[in-house]
């Protein structure tokens, strides 16, 4: 066995961590305590500003984006509404055409086609 086999390298690499080891009160599973900075977590106004900026930017897309979804919805709840009511008028005047002459029947349409756009 020569020296070199014994041979210890002359410097330890920067980066390692420095280990810390046994804590006094023996707590190991703690964290570490660092050293109190009262100023550390503080920022600029004008850092402070442009943060509060985004937030406002981020709400207001987040706002939009609702509006366009409740839109979308009612839009869907209003043709299934008018669909509905689409097909009960077209059952209420085929019950009327068992009952009378076909011609009668489209007068009366025309005539209650006339009477909604008034009121509208």
């Amino acid at each position: 066995m020569s020296s070199a086999a014994t041979e210890v390298p002359a410097a330890a690499p920067a980066t390692a961590p420095l280990a810390a080891g046994m804590r006094k009160n023996g707590k190991n599973w703690h964290a570490t305590k660092k050293a109190f900075r009262p100023s550390a977590g503080l920022t600029s106004y004008a850092k402070r500003q442009e943060v509060r900026k985004q937030h406002e930017a981020n709400k207001d897309r987040e706002r939009e984006m609702k509006e366009e979804k409740e839109a979308e919805r009612q839009a869907r709840i209003q043709r299934i509404k008018d669909r509905r009511a689409a097909k009960e008028e077209k059952a209420r005047y085929e019950k009327m055409a068992e009952k009378m002459h076909h011609k009668r029947v489209e007068r009366l349409k025309r005539r209650e086609k006339r009477n909604k756009l008034l009121s509208s």
